[in-house]
């Protein structure tokens, strides 16, 4: 499978639909933004995914980005995982390219597990996350690393964020660079990953990761995604 985003305006709708909204307590993280289906928001130009965050008052919040999902439309199990992104600059920026197991709406979540393919805080331009979530390892307790960038930064550049994933391993990549595995022996609980899930890229604005944005922080920001690439 690949998504190039080389139709321009919406998101492909053959793969991708909006959540919108607050969420359940800021999605869970008191994250500030309110997620819409806007081309403010969200729009393809330029063989890009662009995905915004505003500052403007809008019901409610002070603050608007989104949050797209392959749902019901593209689940994946296994195989290697992989997206071109640029991100942007500033505290309380929290951009992520991760999924969801697609039994989320029966199991809840962790069981239905979570993989982190890429978060980055805006405030830390040299840094990105890759995490899983699951019953006994969520939130806090997730089991996650850090990949430093070597002399360059991502807010200024393209780079590949990818796993490779199999039946008992996760191999989190930045690049060409393996920077982790995580296996069976390294979660305190269930090994849900053995099914399928989905697909998610969305910006956060503040939350419980980042904190919310400061004076120096410039709206608006841009997540820039150029492909997300699936090989079997």
């Amino acid at each position: 499978m690949q998504e190039e985003f080389d139709v321009n305006g919406a998101p492909d709708p053959n793969f991708w639909s909006y959540e919108i909204g607050r969420g359940n307590n800021g999605w869970g993280n008191n994250e500030l933004q309110y997620y819409t289906d806007r081309p403010e928001n969200v729009v393809v130009e330029n063989g890009m995914l662009k995905i915004t965050a505003r500052q403007e008052l809008f019901l409610g919040a002070s603050y608007t980005s989104a949050r797209i999902i392959t749902k019901g439309k593209l689940e994946q199990k296994y195989g290697r995982i992989e997206a071109r992104i640029k991100l942007p600059l500033g505290k309380g920026l929290w951009p992520a390219f991760w999924m969801l197991g697609s039994n989320f709406d029966t199991v809840g979540w962790p069981q239905c597990g979570e993989i982190d393919i890429m978060e980055y805080l805006g405030n830390q331009p040299t840094k990105i996350l890759g995490t899983v979530h699951g019953p006994g390892y969520s939130g806090g307790e997730a089991v996650s690393k850090y990949y430093t960038l070597p002399n360059s930064r991502f807010d200024t550049d393209f780079h590949i964020f990818g796993i490779e994933w199999g039946e008992n391993y996760i191999n989190y990549y930045v690049d060409d660079v393996l920077y982790n595995q995580i296996t069976p022996a390294d979660v305190n609980g269930e090994w849900v990953f053995n099914q399928p899930f989905y697909i998610i890229l969305n910006m956060a604005v503040g939350g419980n990761l980042p904190g919310p944005p400061n004076g120096e922080t410039s709206f608006p920001q841009t997540m820039l995604v150029d492909y997300i690439r699936i090989y079997e």
